[in-house]
């Protein structure tokens, strides 16, 4: 049937119940129409049986599945924060989260079971009624992102106070100006794990504009472009190293799929490199849309295939509804072609960090606080394309993931034979970047590999795998500032100069 004048989900599956909604990372099918039973459930459960009401906080530690998306979309109606949390991160660290967040319920895969936490949705569901719940009024999801102490703090949006219906239909035109996604019959594959935000929010949002769900339950190049042959997949979402690794395969490989089927793959998380970019153009045909943002600022530029060829190595201008300027250090405007901080502002809402009023404030400029900078350096052309220079100048980008180095120095200095240390971010053709630590040995211990493995070894309860250091080196120093801040772009410097090809 022709869905193109509902507005979202929700209404999509009271008209159209049989409908696919979802092929799951088991084969599993579900219509639309069982997919709400199931949202409704879980919505009653949380508020009935388990006492939450609107502006508390659920949380879920849970793999690529149906579940993931029945937890988004039964909050996304009761008004409630929806928290989801990266299952690599170790048991202190998600701890931290919910303890951080005030959760109330956390919903868990039964390989990430955590204290307290309910194994699945079947607990919320059991015994609740199908219906839709009273007094519906849109949630949101609060995404927890590190910054340079290390510690994850919650980005909190206002809840709109009204039902989803009221805010749903600016979420469809959005993401039609943005990538040309529009409502109607489509299948979009998720590649990524959906505690990052953009492939849970491109999920959410396919389920909005009526297309199938199709999970992947983790990123395999080969199995990649069989999901797209096998379910004719339209539309995706995926971040750089993945083009990186699916131009890796031989060519017999990639010559046996047929990917025709495809009209939009959304980029975004890291850097993409113009050569990388090009190549999957010529290999997939014109279709891919990067937008650049930030998990305080959401997409904030984006580029459509044919603006990005006429204008390599841009991330676009800015969307509907954002404006940006480049500023100096003082808060000046900068302008055209030369670089400097990016700050956004938002006609659609703001945000706040939660519990943490002084880390918002930095972060924003001008006496309402309505600019918000990511931190990142870049220029605008005389046609307003922004250009990047740099990320952010602490944060590591690997494989589309945030990493921050404080973090991952704080643990390794927890170890008594280290005495300082620096982390950086190194280019990595595949990854965007790989962690390196350089390490300053207390006086009585012995640099070499033994010290290696037993640092590795130290930070395996402290902080998540893919936080690890790919690299330890040893140095008799570091430098640091008068006042003991370390110059960790000076030792980035130093580092890259030492190692000529390794880029910047």
């Amino acid at each position: 049937m022709d869905i193109s004048g509902l507005p979202g989900f929700y209404a999509i599956a009271a008209a159209d119940p049989g409908r696919l909604a979802v092929i799951d990372a088991d084969g599993t099918r579900t219509t639309y129409g069982d997919l709400l039973a199931r949202v409704n459930q879980v919505s009653h459960g949380l508020r009935a049986a388990r006492g939450l009401a609107t502006g508390d906080v659920a949380a879920g530690v849970l793999p690529n599945g149906i579940d993931a998306l029945i937890m988004v979309m039964a909050t996304a109606q009761i008004g409630l924060y929806y928290v989801p949390i990266n299952w690599h991160l170790t048991a202190s660290e998600i701890a931290y989260i919910l303890k951080d967040c005030d959760a109330k319920v956390v919903v868990t895969g039964p390989e990430y079971a955590v204290p307290g936490g309910e194994i699945g949705t079947d607990g919320l569901a059991g015994g609740q009624p199908a219906g839709a719940p009273d007094d519906r009024t849109a949630g949101a999801v609060m995404w927890y992102t590190s910054g340079t102490t290390g510690f994850p703090k919650g980005v909190q949006r206002p809840l709109p106070g009204r039902e989803p219906e009221a805010t749903l239909p600016l979420h469809q035109w959005f993401i039609g100006e943005v990538a040309d996604l529009k409502p109607g019959d489509a299948r979009h594959l998720v590649t990524s794990p959906m505690y990052h935000s953009a492939p849970c929010a491109h999920a959410q949002l396919a389920l909005h504009l009526g297309h199938t769900v199709v999970i992947a339950p983790r990123f395999d190049p080969a199995g990649t472009l069989e999901l797209i042959e096998r379910h004719r997949i339209d539309n995706a979402m995926m971040v750089p190293t993945m083009f990186h690794r699916m131009l890796r395969l031989p060519g017999d490989v990639k010559a046996r799929y047929d990917v025709s089927s495809l009209r939009q793959v959304v980029h975004t998380a890291a850097a993409c490199p113009v050569a990388v970019k090009k190549q999957i153009m010529e290999w997939w045909g014109p279709v891919l849309y990067e937008y650049y943002g930030s998990t305080e600022s959401s997409i904030a530029f984006a580029v459509k295939p044919h603006e990005w060829l006429a204008r390599p190595g841009t991330v676009g201008r800015p969307v509907p509804t954002f404006e940006a300027k480049i500023c100096d250090e003082s808060g000046d405007e900068l302008p055209p072609g030369e670089p400097g901080l990016v700050y956004v502002k938002s006609g659609i809402g703001t945000f706040e960090y939660r519990k943490d009023p002084a880390k918002t404030a930095a972060s924003k400029l001008g006496e309402l606080g309505e600019w918000y900078t990511p931190g990142d350096i870049g220029y605008l052309d005389d046609d307003g394309y922004l250009f990047l220079c740099d990320r952010r100048t602490d944060m590591i980008v690997s494989g589309g993931v945030n990493i921050y180095p404080a973090e991952i120095e704080a643990a390794l200095l927890e170890h008594p034979a280290v005495a300082d240390v620096a982390v950086i971010g190194v280019p990595d053709e595949e990854w965007g970047h790989n962690v390196v630590a350089l390490i300053q040995p207390a006086a009585s211990a012995e640099p070499g590999p033994a010290l290696t493995a037993a640092l590795l070894e130290h930070c395996g309860p402290r902080i998540a795998r893919f936080k690890h250091p790919k690299v330890i080196e040893y140095r008799e120093t570091l430098p640091r500032t008068p006042t003991g801040k370390l110059s960790r772009s000076k030792v980035r410097e130093d580092y890259l100069a030492s190692r000529p090809g390794t880029g910047s």
